[in-house]
């Protein structure tokens, strides 16, 4: 299916909670206070983002793969120092009460999917393949979703499923706080996205490739055509037998994070039969689109992977002529922690409202835009299908910032059309993503 130009609404639509204190704002100063006003807002915009890789970004065991995502502990995100631009009022840094990162709302209207979201996606299911078990899942999704205003998704009512790498939903691996927050944030982010999907959640015993791997087919066998990843590790000679037993799926959107560890390609991201997805820092702006974006970068060792493989052969829909083999990434979306989204999580945390960052980010929301633009065509590898769409308005071309030093400029840096941090660019409704 092919979608219609986007409507946009305000981008300001995810803060439609905090009128109260804007019109307080506004009284304080009809009263004389707006200096008191102004330097509360001069205090957020200069007050730093920090943050913590989660756990599960370390590996438990030699040869584990680890989770993409970041969590904030400090500072004011994005959304917060907007938020105190628009009510003179500061708020709390990293406070697990109130959400401080992007909610659906904005994430919609960034990427042009506002009246995507209210109508597709019936019907269809997006899985999510994680590592270790999440005992709390349903119950934290049922609290985004319900704060948010999205429909509920439940066992109940037949949304949403929890299920082990072999299918089971009763027989789960072993619960891992560190697992739990990635698995959160893939959860809430397919949401935002795809509010009226169903969602399966397949557990993995372990971040092994074997296991996340065998979580891969169970995702496949069980009907969804949709499934994100937002796991990664080192390239490695074995990865092309690895592409042969778990992520060579015609017919499904297979979705995985390129990295956080800045310039460098990564496994399953390289996989040729993947769409393999880059991060970017998503900011508001006077533009039409309301929204701006450059490529993640915090340091040498931190924003988002890109690279040619070692390994994994070119797919013929890849036409970028300094990298012989398979190029990393194809397209890309929201991951700066600065710049990060809400996600709800209580187990092995404070219960409460978090911001997280990373390509964990971005890789749940490009799996939830595939299934807003409908089940792909058998025998098809849905990561050709934004090269169709390559240098058109259906994509958003970030052409500012790198993540990194590298021979081939395009390999780390971004360009008018394609290159490796952020692919051909981020979503502009759903065209670029269906058959």
């Amino acid at each position: 299916m092919r979608s219609t130009p986007p409507n946009r609404p305000s981008a300001r639509g995810g803060w439609r909670r905090i009128g109260a204190a804007a019109a307080a704002t506004a009284a304080l100063v009809f009263t004389g206070f707006g200096t008191a006003v102004q330097a509360d807002a001069a205090t957020a915009a200069s007050s730093k983002v920090t943050y913590v890789s989660t756990p599960c970004a370390t590996p438990k065991h030699t040869g584990d793969l680890t989770c993409k995502s970041y969590r904030v502990t400090g500072g004011l995100t994005a959304f917060q120092k907007m938020q105190a631009a628009r009510t003179g009022i500061t708020p709390k840094a990293a406070d697990a009460s109130t959400p401080s990162g992007y909610s659906p709302t904005n994430l919609r209207s960034a990427y042009g999917l506002t009246s995507a979201a209210a109508s597709n996606g019936s019907g269809e299911t997006i899985a999510i393949v994680d590592a270790y078990n999440d005992p709390n899942a349903e119950a934290d999704l049922a609290t985004y979703r319900s704060y948010y205003g999205l429909s509920a998704c439940t066992t109940a009512n037949g949304c949403f499923k929890k299920v082990s790498q072999t299918g089971s939903t009763t027989s789960l691996p072993s619960s891992d706080a560190g697992w739990s927050e990635e698995i959160s944030l893939d959860l809430d982010m397919a949401s935002a996205i795809c509010p009226l999907c169903n969602i399966t959640l397949v557990e993995a015993t372990s971040a092994s490739y074997a296991n996340l791997g065998t979580a891969e087919n169970e995702a496949v066998a069980l009907g969804a055509k949709f499934v994100s990843n937002s796991y990664g590790g080192s390239e490695s000679s074995s990865q092309t037998t690895y592409d042969t037993s778990y992520y060579n799926h015609a017919g499904v959107a297979i979705t995985v994070s390129s990295g956080d560890s800045a310039y460098g390609a990564e496994y399953p991201a390289t996989s040729r039969y993947v769409t393999a997805v880059g991060g970017t820092k998503l900011s508001t702006s006077s533009t039409t689109r309301g929204w701006t974006e450059t490529v993640w970068k915090t340091s040498s060792t931190e924003g988002t992977g890109s690279g040619c493989s070692s390994y994994d052969a070119k797919p013929s829909w890849q036409t970028d002529t300094g990298c012989t083999k398979r190029m990393e990434s194809d397209v890309s979306a929201v991951a700066d922690p600065a710049t990060g989204v809400s996600v709800y999580d209580s187990y092995g945390v404070t219960a409460g409202w978090y911001t997280f960052g990373g390509t964990s980010v971005s890789a749940p929301i490009i799996a939830g835009v595939y299934a807003l633009a409908g089940t792909p065509a058998s025998g098809t590898y849905p990561a050709q299908y934004p090269y169709d769409y390559a240098g058109t308005s259906s994509l958003n071309d970030v052409t500012s910032g790198n993540n990194g030093t590298c021979s081939t400029s395009y390999f780390c840096t971004a360009t008018t059309g394609y290159d490796g941090p952020t692919g051909w660019g981020t979503p502009e409704g759903i065209s670029a993503f269906a058959n």
